[in-house]
This record gives structure tokens, C-alpha cells and sequence, in this order.
């Protein structure tokens, strides 16, 4: 059995009665006064602290938003775009900047607290008002490995999900979050995203806006989970306790980030059902293709306007005039190009049953109306 460290309690603060007292000095109110000192130095500390992670976060949040607008000027090919471009870059590596020198500053105050010396008051407060659990240290996952581990997951406790998807109020939320820790997790927050766009492209609108607010539950958790560098199952009522205090900020972060997230669904779920019309106008016109794989109604719009009178009138006498008419050449190209989409089936039998031409060597079309027409002209 391995020895206790000890050393942890180096850094304790003597307590206030240990210190020589001159006997002609209230003893009582000396202890008071310094303890008073001592804990407005902690709130102090403390408010730097908070006063530090706010202008942090901020940072992070103009250098987010500033990217977004350098995403939105990549796409436009505007010249006004272009110039605002170079002057929001500019502004991007500013924020950039300024955030390394937030992350320093926070660093910093982290590493003077943990040297802070304890005293009653830090010894005696609850070490017990939230759940910590261990976290592993991560290992990065392959993607087939992830999409396995959330294929596996969701087999296991979509219905479990999709019920904490469907529930609205806060201290049903984390009741139920109470009673499936398992489901605090990344596999979670991924399943009711897919479920939000599946519900959005079926136009179910508010079903979708609901997963969506239980969606952002759960991102928050995850976030809260890697600010405070806990495994997620042992915060989340940490958020709970946040949320429902209607902290003013926390609570419009909140809801900035829920609309963000429900015009990406909406945005992605539009994207999802143009793919589909797309591939089923192509399964469409694939199924209209002809025997050389043109598309007939391409190929019609293709010819002169000559040659499609012929087709709309189906008059074949008609076609013959206007095919003697071009160059030979390009006459058997556009033959060729009907033949190939359907428009002109060589060999068609008429009403009386009988065949109208033969095929040569799979291209008759022009020598056969060439012929049909010599062969007029004879009579």
C-alpha cells in the first residue's frame, strides 16, 4: 500500500487564533477583522477571475462571428465584397491576437490560484454540491470508429433519446437525465440533430423546434462538460441549476443559440430535399433516355426549328424536304442524335403492320429518308 502524500497541505493558511496576540489588543475583533480582510481578498480574486473567463468568452464570440462574415465575403465575388474581405481579415488576425493574450492572462490567474494558500473558509465549503466522475484520457477514434460507436449507441437507446428529445421542461429534462446518465454523451447530441433535419424536411415544423430545444440541453452540457474538464454525466445539473435560476446572459446565450441552430436545420434540411428532386428528375430522365442514351427532349430542343415542326406535325414527307435541304453532314448528325434519344425509330411498323425501312448498319436514318424520297420522286 502506497503512502499517503501529505504534502497537499503545505500550502495551508495558519489559522487566525494560532498567531501571537499583544494581550492589551481585543482578541475577539482582531480575529474578525482579519477574517473579513481574508474573505474579501477571496471574493476579489474571484471576481477577476469570472471578470477574465467573460473576456474570453466574448473574444472567442466577435473572432466566431468575424469568421462567419470571412466565409460569407469568400462566396460573394463582388468588388465591394473583396475590399471588405481584406479589411475583416485584418480584424480577424486583430481578434486572434487578442484572444492568445485573454488564454495568457486566464493561464495565468489559474496558476496563481492554485498556489493560493487554504484556510478555513476554502477547507470548510461542500466539496459535494456537484458529481465528478473521472475522465479518461481520450484517444483519438478513427471515423469508422465513431460512426460504429454511434451506430452501436443508437441501436441500444434510441428510443431512450428519442424521449429525452420530446421532453420540455427543465426539471423533466434533468430528471431524466438523472435516471440515464448514459445518455450524456456526444452519440446523443448527433442522434437528435438527425432527427431535427429528418423532422424538418417531413414538415414537421414544430416537432423539429422541440428536439431542437432539447438539442441545445445537450450541447450546452457537452460545452459546460469541456470548459470545466469533467465527463459531461457529472455536470449536467450544473447547467440545470444555471438555467433555472434565469441567469439574464446564460439564458439569451441560450436562445441565440437555439435560433442559430434551427435555421441550420432548416438550411440543411433544404439542401437534403433539393438532392432529392435532383436525383429523381435524373432517375426520371434516365428512364426516358434512348436506345444510344440521349435524352429525347435535350436532343428536340437541339434541332432547328425546321426539323422540329417536322417531329410536332409527324409528317415524314415534311422531314424529307427539310433534311435535302442541309448539309449532308450535319443532316445525318442530327439523324444520328434522334435516333439515339428515341425521337426516330428506324424500322417502325406502320398501322397495316408493316415495316417502314430497315436498319443499315445501325445509322439509316438519312440514307433511308434519302432514299424514300428518290424512291417518290420515281413515282
Amino acid at each position: 500500500m502506497s503512502r499517503i502524500d501529505y504534502s497537499v497541505w503545505d500550502h495551508i493558511e495558519v489559522s487566525d487564533d494560532e498567531d501571537d496576540i499583544h494581550p492589551n489588543i481585543d482578541t475577539p475583533s482582531l480575529f474578525r477583522w482579519r477574517h473579513q480582510a481574508r474573505v474579501e481578498r477571496m471574493e476579489e480574486f474571484q471576481k477577476k477571475g469570472e471578470d477574465l473567463n467573460k473576456g474570453l468568452s466574448e473574444c472567442r464570440r466577435k473572432l466566431a462571428d468575424t469568421q462567419k462574415k470571412i466565409k460569407e465575403l469568400t462566396i460573394s465575388t463582388s468588388e465591394d465584397a473583396k475590399a471588405e474581405l481584406s479589411k475583416v481579415q485584418a480584424e480577424e488576425k486583430k481578434m486572434k491576437k487578442e484572444e492568445r493574450d485573454w488564454e495568457r492572462k486566464v493561464g495565468d490567474y489559474q496558476r496563481e490560484e492554485k498556489k493560493m494558500p487554504w484556510n478555513v473558509d476554502t477547507l470548510s465549503k461542500d466539496g459535494f454540491s456537484k458529481s465528478i466522475v473521472n475522465v479518461k484520457p481520450e484517444t483519438e477514434e478513427t471515423e469508422e470508429e465513431k460512426e460504429q460507436k454511434h451506430k452501436t449507441f443508437v441501436e441500444k437507446y434510441e428510443k431512450e433519446i428519442k424521449h429525452f428529445g420530446m421532453l420540455r421542461r427543465w426539471d423533466d429534462s434533468q430528471k431524466y437525465l438523472s435516471d440515464h446518465p448514459h445518455l450524456v454523451c456526444e452519440e446523443t447530441a448527433n442522434y437528435l440533430v438527425i432527427m431535427c433535419i429528418d423532422l424538418e424536411v417531413e414538415e414537421k415544423h414544430a416537432l423539429m423546434e422541440q428536439v431542437a430545444h432539447q438539442t441545445i440541453v445537450m450541447q450546452f452540457i457537452l460545452e459546460l462538460a469541456k470548459s470545466l474538464k469533467v465527463d459531461p454525466r457529472g455536470c449536467f445539473r450544473q447547467f440545470f441549476a444555471k438555467i433555472k435560476t434565469a441567469d439574464q446572459q446564460y439564458q439569451e446565450a441560450f436562445n441565440d443559440e437555439l435560433e442559430s441552430f434551427k435555421e441550420r436545420v432548416r438550411g440543411r434540411a433544404k439542401i437534403r430535399i433539393e438532392k432529392a428532386m435532383k436525383e429523381y428528375e435524373e432517375e426520371e430522365r434516365q428512364k426516358r433516355l434512348g436506345p444510344g442514351g440521349l435524352d429525347p427532349v435535350e436532343v428536340y430542343e437541339s434541332l432547328p426549328t425546321e426539323m422540329q415542326k417536322c417531329f410536332d406535325e409527324k409528317d415524314i414527307q415534311m422531314l424529307q424536304e427539310v433534311i435535302s435541304k442541309m448539309d449532308p453532314t450535319v443532316a445525318k448528325a442530327h439523324m444520328k442524335r434522334c435516333i439515339d434519344s428515341g425521337l426516330w425509330v428506324p424500322n417502325a411498323k406502320g398501322d397495316d403492320g408493316e415495316e417502314k425501312g430497315e436498319e443499315k448498319d445501325d445509322e439509316p436514318t438519312y440514307e433511308e429518308i434519302q432514299h424514300e424520297k428518290e424512291e417518290a420522286k420515281k413515282e
